[in-house]
């Protein structure tokens, strides 16, 4: 692509909200991601006799590895979403994008 294109890509409105939901959405999973991490760290540091308790009488299962499993399918699950949002409405902003920057220099 000629720096034309560029240029028109960069001037497009389209262009600063594609830029702006991407990023917004982004720091929102970042955010999610960090916040359940540092929980989890808290809790551990904190409350590390909350993570000993078995989930009902008898049992061997403890709540610390079902946290930690609960923990790693929700980052799968963000992942997913993330990959799902990029894939439909961030690679239509940007073929739009893309279509109104080529035929602008026609």
């Amino acid at each position: 692509m000629s720096s034309d294109v560029y240029r028109r890509i960069q001037a497009s409105p389209k262009f600063a909200e594609l830029v702006r939901q991407r990023s917004r959405f982004a720091w929102l999973l970042s955010l999610t991601v960090l916040g359940l991490f540092y929980g989890f760290i808290l809790l551990v540091a904190f409350r590390p006799s909350l993570m000993s308790e078995r989930l009902s009488e008898g049992s061997m299962l403890t709540l610390g590895p079902v946290v930690i499993l609960s923990m790693f399918v929700l980052f799968w699950v963000l992942t997913a979403l993330y990959v799902r949002r990029a894939n439909t409405r961030f690679d239509e902003l940007n073929q739009a994008i893309l279509k109104e920057a080529v035929k602008g220099g026609r």
